[in-house]
């Protein structure tokens, strides 16, 4: 009788014992990718100068004692306060931050996120099971994608990850995502793809990959990878108030920005020169369309592409180059991918009927900042600068500087590099304020032609301070004739 009851028992644990087995056993390993990719994944060290105030008064600064009164030595340190306020110099020292990247050609080339690398006066890079911090070279960045390319040289052939067709990755495979959360080093963890064609508000052409695998500060820049060990994604972006929610850029969507920067140092975006906004169902209903689809153009930019290309105000986007166009973002994220100047087959709907129009695209490149500026006031003179191999003009109108970044109409802005020109070698882009030369201020070409001139020719360098995109940024150009 004993025997039967501890047989019975058996049966029924082993009924359900067998089932969490074959769960398990059902589960992928992610040894062998993690020893294949986690080579090739890097961790970014930053240093960026900023400007502090006087430490010593922020020392000797009171704001009242814990019992609510006033503190007695505040009047006595408020006069050395406020004595030639707005005077006091300012103190610099170093911050630093962390983040990822993934090599992506054997000599040496990394990819990583703008926001990781922006404004950095100094970029150092670490490979796994390797001590060495070795220098970076910006090769360019995209602030819309959130984008940037390294470059770094060790000597010797690395290796390097290479990039999967993110348009055919479907929702719940398994990823991996390998990166340098807090700074704690090489970190991996799994998770599925949770959603495709995400928009979160981080830039005009979100289309994230939503997962589920641990993403944290740091991951930033690291590679999201599918299970035969090709890059998906780029992880970017987490909500800090979730959890198991993460967004990483579409590979197929990086290809396009990456190869432009590691050829061009800036990338090149077609322009159509329209405002538009999604179409609501009662919109759709009174322009007689079928369903709630394309991009409304609600206004039309003279002498821009679109204008010169015939459409007009009230015109619904349905289709570019026969491809069906589902709503603004889908139609910002399809012409930013043409390139500039290819001549687009636009079909719209226009009282009632479908009407193709052909259109030329304009350069996208500076137009979200520099051109409603120029609308604004008119043009300064143009000026070039042979030695440099750039354009550029005076910026004297307070709406132009604002659009620009600036606190007050001053410095000179690019408006045109000159292919495999000094300025373009040293990723100057059009749009970038130059505001100092060799730590001299220029508000003409006439001080900056002297500074090249004189210190330029005596060092064979000069070295420029810019204002790009709100940030300031330096950048050294080699003078080809000293």
């Amino acid at each position: 009788m004993k025997l039967k009851r501890y047989l019975g028992l058996l049966t029924l644990i082993t009924v359900l014992v067998l089932p969490v087995s074959a769960i398990a056993g059902g589960l992928p390993s992610f040894v062998d990718l993690a020893k294949k990719c986690g080579p090739a994944v890097v961790n970014i060290n930053t240093v960026k100068m900023v400007e502090v105030g006087n430490p010593m008064q922020d020392f000797f600064k009171f704001h009242g004692n814990n019992r609510g009164g006033i503190n007695p030595f505040e009047d006595f340190f408020r006069q050395f306060d406020n004595r030639g306020k707005g005077n006091q110099p300012k103190q610099k020292r170093k911050t630093g931050s962390l983040g990822s990247g993934f090599i992506i050609s054997a000599d040496g080339y990394i990819v990583t996120n703008n926001h990781v690398v922006a404004s950095a006066d100094e970029i150092k890079v670490k490979l796994q099971n390797d001590g060495h911090a070795y220098p970076a070279k910006l090769i360019g960045l995209d602030k819309e994608t959130d984008l940037a390319v390294l470059k770094i040289d060790v000597g010797k052939e690395l290796p390097f990850l290479t990039f999967a067709n993110s348009e055919k990755a479907e929702v719940g495979e398994w990823v991996l995502a390998i990166g340098n959360p807090f700074g704690l080093g090489h970190t991996v963890t799994k998770g599925i793809i949770s959603a495709k064609g995400r928009i979160i508000g981080a830039g005009p052409f979100d289309n994230f990959i939503q997962t589920d695998a641990s993403i944290n500060p740091g991951n930033s820049g690291g590679p999201l990878i599918d299970m035969n060990g090709h890059v998906v994604g780029i992880n970017t972006a987490i909500i800090a108030s979730g959890q198991g929610i993460g967004f990483a850029i579409p590979s197929n969507m990086a290809k396009n920005v990456i190869d432009q920067l590691k050829t061009d140092h800036k990338v090149s975006r077609g322009w159509l020169g329209v405002t538009i906004q999604d179409a609501d169902e009662k919109t759709t209903q009174a322009l007689g369309l079928t369903e709630k689809t394309g991009a409304l153009v609600n206004s039309v930019n003279t002498g821009d592409p679109a204008h010169k290309g015939g459409m007009k105000v009230g015109d619904v986007i349905l289709k570019v180059n026969g491809e069906k166009i589902d709503d603004t973002n889908d139609l910002l994220r399809t012409v930013a991918a043409l390139p500039p100047g290819k001549k687009v087959a636009i079909d719209v709907w226009r009282q009632g009927k479908i009407k193709r129009l052909s259109i030329t695209l304009g350069d996208r490149n500076g137009k979200t900042a520099v051109a409603q500026a120029e609308k604004m006031s008119p043009k300064s003179a143009e000026e070039n600068v042979d030695k440099l191999g750039m354009v550029v003009r005076k910026i004297d109108r307070d709406a132009e500087a604002d659009s620009l970044g600036l606190e007050k109409p001053e410095g000179l802005l690019v408006i045109e590099v000159t292919q495999g020109s000094p300025a373009e070698e040293a990723a100057i882009a059009v749009g970038d304020v130059i505001l100092e030369a060799n730590q001299h201020k220029v508000n003409s070409l006439a001080a900056l032609k002297k500074i090249l001139n004189t210190e330029g020719k005596k060092r064979g360098l000069i070295m420029l301070l810019l204002k790009r995109q709100g940030k300031n940024i330096f950048r050294t150009i080699e003078l080809k004739d000293k």
